[in-house]
């Protein structure tokens, strides 16, 4: 069944070529593939990512909502094992997911074009709490 909550999410349902950018990288441009699609017929939204390059891990994530805290969220792992809980913000034509951890905090936002077919991130990174610097950013381009 449905999640109501999870509406704002059907933009992204899709499948998504994307090219991005690593500032640790920064003569490499990356080619991959991502997927967004509803799962249990829409109360939860699951996204598969994968990378050509090896630089980038492959990985998954699934979204979904807490009705009483009015609030969203996805969990992430990869294969290297990484798993990661982010709070997940909503709000005109874009999704900022979020982490905050006194080692490594993370955000991407994604900004949804006029057309509905590109989508641009922007990935920021934090270590240790020192200031904010580039992560992976990707822009997504609508093949099905």
């Amino acid at each position: 069944m449905p999640n109501p909550a999870l509406e704002p999410f059907t933009a992204l349902v899709g499948k998504w070529r994307t090219t991005g950018t690593h500032p640790l990288l920064p003569d490499k441009t990356f080619h991959g593939r991502t997927s967004f699609a509803w799962h249990e017929g829409g109360a939860f939204l699951i996204m598969h990512s994968a990378i050509d390059e090896p630089e980038i891990p492959d990985g998954v994530a699934i979204f979904g909502s807490d009705d009483e805290a009015g609030a969203y969220f996805m969990v992430y792992f990869d294969e290297r094992g990484v798993s990661r809980k982010y709070d997940v913000l909503i709000a005109e034509h874009s999704f900022t997911w979020r982490r905050d951890s006194p080692h490594l905090s993370q955000r991407n936002t994604l900004s949804i074009e006029a057309d509905g077919n590109t989508i641009v991130s922007r990935g920021e990174m934090s270590r240790d709490g020192d200031a904010w610097e580039g992560d992976l950013s990707l822009t997504y381009v609508r093949v099905g």
